[in-house]
């Protein structure tokens, strides 16, 4: 007969270690924690991640494609809105789905954020997977610019503040929709 570490798949333990992280949070989460659910000892953890760090960044990353890249790839989709007016929807959806669950899932969020300060090329593969997502919008909706991935990635930094978690603090003032209209205001108002 397996022992259930044979058969353990980083999938149970990155469903595994969210479910930690959402009962005791980042700060008091360990390895051993997340081996005592999946009833296994900790080394069998480290057989499929080589560090703590490891593994929070296999959670962040699943974590980020359910809750936000899925999401952000429906709205490419959506054939009700055109120009402009998608790229607005994405960039709003970004900053929704960001204050949604910064708001209502913290442990994950403030997971997602200690990841975001000490994973520097693990973000930057996220945010070059967002930045490609408003690249093509701008390609695909005939938005004039000849360097569709610099708009991008200047319209994502340009929002930053609505959607990046160092920036999660301010999100609790009642006029920061107001604000992301006005800046969305001025940048649509120059990319035409």
């Amino acid at each position: 007969m397996e022992k259930p570490s044979d058969v353990l798949t980083k999938k149970q333990i990155l469903v595994a270690t969210e479910e930690t992280l959402r009962r005791f949070g980042i700060a008091k989460t360990s390895v051993t924690d997340v081996a005592k659910v999946l009833g296994v000892s900790h080394g069998s953890i480290y057989r499929h991640f080589n560090s703590k760090a490891e593994l929070l960044e296999g959670v962040t990353e699943k974590w980020l494609n359910e809750k936000i890249i899925i999401p952000l790839s429906k709205v490419c989709l959506d054939s009700s809105l055109t120009g402009v007016s998608l790229l607005k929807r994405y960039i709003q959806t970004l900053v929704e789905l960001k204050h949604d669950y910064a708001r209502d899932d913290e442990e994950m969020f403030q997971m997602y954020t200690r990841v975001t300060e000490q994973s520097t090329d693990f973000i930057e593969q996220h945010i070059d997977h967002i930045v490609k997502q408003l690249a093509d919008i701008i390609t695909q909706e005939g938005i004039t610019s000849d360097q569709p991935t610099q708009l991008a990635r200047t319209l994502f930094h340009a929002t930053a503040r609505f959607h990046h978690p160092a920036h999660a603090y301010e999100w609790k003032n009642p006029k920061v929709d107001q604000e992301f209209s006005d800046v969305w205001a001025l940048l649509e108002h120059g990319i035409y």
